[in-house]
C-alpha cells in the first residue's frame, strides 16, 4: 500500500516536471521556429525535450542530500534547525554531517567582526541530529583540550626522525679507460 502510494507521487510528480520542463520550452521553440526556422533552433529544442524526462525522474528518485542553500533546505519535508558555528570548525561539521547523510545549508553572518557562521540543518530522525551534535560538539571539546596539532611541530619532528635514519653510503669509482 505504503509502496503504491509513494510510487503515484513520483509518477504524478514527474508527469508536472514533464509539463513544465517539455512542454513549455516545446512551446516556445514552436513559436521560435514558425517566425525562423532554423537547424540550430530545432536540434537544440529536440535535444531539450528528450533529456528533460530523464532529469526529472532522477531528481525525483534520488533527491538532492548533503550541503545546500538555505531556500532548497527550508522547501524540504520538516522544520530546520539552527546553531551558530565560528569559522574554525565549520570544515569539521561538513565532514560530520555528510557522514550522516544530513542536510544542511551555512549562512555567514558579516555583521559580527569575526564572522559566524549560521548552520541550518534538517535531517529525517531525531537520532541523526543527535549524533551530529553529539559528534561535533565532542570534536570541539577534545579539541579545545588539546588545541590544533601545529603542522609545523609535526613536520619538525618528521624531520628530526628522517635525519636519524643511518644513511646509506654510497662509493663512486671512476676508471679512466684510454
Amino acid at each position: 500500500m505504503m509502496n503504491e502510494e509513494i510510487a503515484k507521487e513520483i509518477v504524478d510528480g514527474a508527469a508536472r516536471e514533464l509539463k513544465e520542463e517539455v512542454v513549455k520550452p516545446a512551446q516556445r521553440i514552436v513559436v521560435e521556429c514558425i517566425g525562423k526556422p532554423t537547424a540550430q533552433i530545432l536540434v537544440k529544442g529536440l535535444k531539450a525535450a528528450v533529456t528533460a524526462p530523464g532529469k526529472a525522474i532522477k531528481n525525483k528518485l534520488h533527491p538532492e542530500h548533503g550541503e545546500m542553500k538555505v531556500k532548497d533546505l527550508i522547501r524540504k519535508d520538516q522544520g530546520a534547525q539552527a546553531i551558530d558555528i565560528d569559522g574554525v570548525g565549520l570544515g569539521d561539521f561538513r565532514k560530520i554531517a555528510n557522514k550522516y547523510g544530513m542536510d544542511f545549508a551555512i549562512v555567514k553572518s558579516t555583521e559580527l567582526d569575526p564572522p559566524k557562521y549560521s548552520v541550518f540543518f534538517k535531517a529525517r530522525d531525531a537520532d541523526a541530529i543527535n549524533a551530529v551534535v553529539n559528534e561535533y560538539t565532542a570534536k570541539q571539546m577534545r579539541i579545545g583540550k588539546e588545541g590544533r596539532p601545529s603542522l609545523r611541530a609535526k613536520l619538525s619532528k618528521l624531520k628530526a626522525i628522517v635525519a636519524a635514519l643511518p644513511k646509506k653510503v654510497v662509493e663512486k669509482h671512476k676508471e679512466v679507460d684510454r
